[in-house]
């Protein structure tokens, strides 16, 4: 008895578009002629029946014709009759033919090196794909799906093209047949190996196209997607009441995103007291970000829950032990809580750097950080002291993570650095730049002078006390 020659699953063809060679070790395949035959007898482009399909005889060798398409034909023949003639590829290769009488034989062939299949829809479903067809308006008053049949192929094989098989007195049901999910139909009584030598070519070419649309529409939506929710989770600040100006610029590091590892709130409390929180945890992929989320959010039910300075930070470092993916996993953070006087500030710090604050008449410069906190998750029980800072009547603060300070000045290893963003925002502010435009000068000046794209995040939040808001008090 012949030994059943198992065939290799590989990437599907019909997406990658070359069908793999046979070996020659497999033994001797439909592609290969006897010797002596005329060429228009080579049974490469001969139907196979299942027995020659799966029991090849091992042990024969022989030189193999390389074929680029194989066909599958599904039909109900009892005579035998050859239905299909001689197949020729574009390149002059025979295109190789398998039949399959009924849907059983059919998911038998169907490897994944068969590229399109050709389905007679005289051939009878196995059974009613819907007992109560007749109410969806697929098939007729009687329940009588006369589709049933392709609609079963394309379920069996989604990847593959199909071309519906119908006769010239029945064009409608063909272009049903199409409106389904065929690529195309041809007509039985028309058949010839040129005609249906292109309609292969065809569908092959526009399933795999058609595919390829699929696949880029699905990805543009789950990248608005994305987008939707990235965007969702940056934070509306929360300043309804208050007299401070807002604005924030902030570019992740990561390509074609929305958001980082960075994170920021603003948020004013029924006292009168704005706290505002810039933060950066270590990393800048999707883990990152969503880490940063879960302690922004933590950050905003605490302060509002009354929480501030070292017991405030103190719970947000067990948030982040708790939510983090790894143990070295931490966070910065910087947090200022201003009075509702506008003239005085809380300021903690977590291992961030220190804010900049500005004034009329007084030149730009880093408030205190001399007691500086560890970042969050380094040490268990760890402290972060409260320390009062005098703001004045009119003033700017500006918060920011290390992606600002930290790019490249020209083309050396030197970095931009503290002292270099005081200056930069100096030079800025006497050139008349406020609220956004200083904000979107500064990142800009940062990239330029990095050369293109920080490698890190960036966040900046400025808040502003103008002469006016200090005069209302």
């Amino acid at each position: 008895m012949p030994v059943p020659v198992p065939r290799q699953r590989a990437i599907p063809a019909v997406e990658c578009g070359q069908a793999p060679a046979a070996s020659p070790d497999s033994g001797p395949s439909k592609e290969q002629a006897a010797p002596g035959t005329h060429p228009a007898d080579n049974p490469t482009t001969r139907r196979e029946n299942t027995t020659d399909a799966h029991d090849r005889p091992a042990g024969r060798r022989g030189s193999t014709i390389p074929t680029n398409l194989t066909l599958l034909l599904i039909e109900d023949d009892p005579a035998g009759s050859p239905l299909v003639p001689d197949l020729i590829d574009q390149t002059g290769k025979p295109i190789r033919v398998r039949t399959a009488r009924n849907l059983t034989e059919a998911e038998r062939l169907l490897t994944d090196d068969v590229h399109c299949i050709l389905l007679d829809l005289a051939l009878s479903a196995p059974a009613p794909v819907r007992p109560n067809a007749d109410t969806d308006g697929d098939g007729g008053g009687d329940g009588h799906d006369e589709l049933a049949v392709l609609r079963h192929v394309l379920e069996l094989a989604p990847r593959h093209a199909v071309l519906a098989l119908t006769s010239s007195s029945d064009a409608e049901r063909g272009a049903e047949a199409v409106a389904v999910g065929a690529q195309d139909y041809l007509f039985r009584d028309e058949l010839d190996g040129r005609l249906l030598s292109r309609a292969i070519r065809y569908a092959v070419e526009r399933k795999r196209s058609d595919s390829a649309e699929r696949r880029l529409a699905e990805g543009r939506l789950r990248a608005q997607e994305n987008r939707r929710l990235e965007r969702g989770l940056l934070p509306t600040p929360l300043l309804a009441g208050s007299s401070l100006r807002f604005a924030a610029r902030y570019r992740p590091g990561r390509s074609r995103a929305l958001l980082g590892g960075d994170f920021y709130d603003v948020v004013r409390t029924p006292d009168g007291t704005v706290h505002a929180m810039i933060g950066d945890v270590c990393g800048h992929g999707p883990d990152e970000a969503a880490l940063g989320v879960e302690l922004r959010i933590a950050w905003r039910a605490l302060t509002l829950a009354g929480l501030c300075g070292d017991e405030l930070l103190g719970t947000l470092q067990q948030v982040l032990e708790h939510e983090r993916a790894d143990d070295e996993i931490f966070a910065t953070l910087c947090a200022v809580d201003i009075s509702p006087d506008g003239r005085r500030a809380g300021l903690c710090l977590a291992g961030h750097p220190s804010p900049l604050v500005a004034a009329p008449g007084r030149p730009a410069r880093l408030l205190p950080y001399d007691n500086n906190g560890p970042a969050l998750g380094l040490l268990p029980g760890a402290r972060w002291p409260r320390m009062q800072v005098d703001l004045g009547a009119e003033w700017s603060l500006m918060l920011y993570t290390d992606g600002l300070i930290e790019g490249h000045v020209g083309g050396g290893r030197e970095r931009l650095g503290q002292d270099g963003m005081v200056e930069m925002v100096r030079r800025q502010l006497a050139a008349g730049l406020q609220g956004e435009q200083l904000l979107r000068a500064t990142v800009n000046e940062v990239r330029e002078l990095n050369g293109g794209e920080l490698a890190d995040d960036v966040a900046v939040v400025l808040l502003d006390r103008t002469a006016e808001a200090a005069r209302s008090r």
